[in-house]
């Protein structure tokens, strides 16, 4: 059986890595957070090649792709920190596809995947991406039982400046009865997003792995490269077990969503488990092995250390899943 990427989806990620490489580059990402504000021009590049559209049912103006097409993007958006609010308007699409009415997902699905609009979705108690600029907003009360479809209009925002000044985040809140419930899959709908902010960890975390890895090749101490000293070798080599274990959980989620359905809760729970983690201690390491300065603001580390404090939390931490995954476990044993 094999287990790789299509031709296709190989594709879709070297045509990623090459166009962020050039469009997101780290001077870049340092002027857009120092400046708290997006490079619009890339989000417009983004919108032109298809990128907010790419899980979305052609029907609505998609493309028709799948969710591993989508993390193949998401992932490479978080090894090069892009800024722009394609996670957000991506999580927003995928859950309206799944949740929404007919008639919201005719409304606001032809808009996202256009790019004409963007969206977003967040609990009321917790950090909400680029809802500021969002036409649509979902947001997620009762811990994830129920939701509600507001327009920016509907929708009391409030920015705030968060440990990631990569992104924007705001609270967001609204007036009871307001908005449309969703009536679909809430649970499902949510996994997908917790699959997608998985993917982006991943991204994150291998490019701090490979940034550390770069600096102990050069760094010298005592005469040689501080990579030859054991205790650097095992921090690293449990960055690349982080990083590769998230990669696996979340393309084996991202799979489910596309293939099997009935195993979808599992494996979002298990790669948003993983990939949390991975993004607080692979970043963490990052600036351990860069030494005194790593923890300076000239460092670039920094910028994924903190992109992965707030995406690590964003649609429930790594706790939180562990615990769906206990009762997952639970479940069946009781049923054997």
């Amino acid at each position: 059986m094999n287990f790789d990427f299509s031709d296709d989806q190989h594709e879709i990620k070297r045509t990623a890595r090459d166009l962020l490489g050039k469009r997101s580059t780290l001077e870049r990402v340092r002027a857009a957070a120092e400046s708290r504000a997006y490079d619009e021009s890339l989000w417009a590049e983004l919108v032109e090649l298809g990128w907010p559209g790419i899980a979305i049912a052609e029907e609505h103006g998609g493309g028709g792709l799948g969710v591993v097409e989508l993390a193949t993007l998401l992932e490479e958006g978080g090894y090069a920190l892009a800024g722009s609010p394609f996670l957000a308007t991506a999580v927003c699409g995928l859950v309206l596809q799944e949740a929404a009415a007919e008639d919201l997902q005719a409304t606001w699905l032809p808009r996202l995947a256009s790019g004409e609009v963007t969206g977003t979705v967040g609990a009321v108690d917790g950090l909400v991406p680029d809802a500021e600029a969002a036409a649509v907003i979902v947001l997620v009360e009762d811990g994830g039982a129920s939701a509600r479809l507001l327009t920016r209009e509907q929708a009391s925002v409030e920015p705030v400046d968060a440990i990631d000044p990569t992104r924007r985040y705001a609270r967001v809140s609204a007036a009871p009865g307001v908005g449309h419930a969703l009536s679909g899959d809430l649970t499902a709908a949510l996994d997908r997003g917790r699959i997608a902010v998985s993917a982006e960890l991943v991204g994150i975390s291998a490019r701090a792995l490979e940034m550390s890895v770069e600096y102990v090749k050069e760094r010298k101490q005592f005469g040689v490269p501080v990579g030859s000293f054991q205790a650097v070798q095992h921090r690293a080599a449990q960055m690349l077990l982080h990083t590769e274990g998230a990669r696996s959980a979340t393309y084996f989620a991202a799979w489910a969503a596309d293939a099997d359905p009935s195993r979808l809760a599992e494996g979002a729970a298990l790669a948003k488990a993983a990939a949390s983690e991975a993004g607080r201690e692979v970043t963490a390491s990052a600036i351990q092995v860069h030494g005194g300065i790593g923890f300076t603001w000239e460092a670039d580390v920094h910028w994924f250390y903190k992109r992965a404090q707030v995406d690590a939390a964003y649609l429930g931490g790594a706790g939180s899943h562990r615990a769906t995954l206990a009762r997952i476990a639970a479940a069946k044993v009781a049923t054997a």
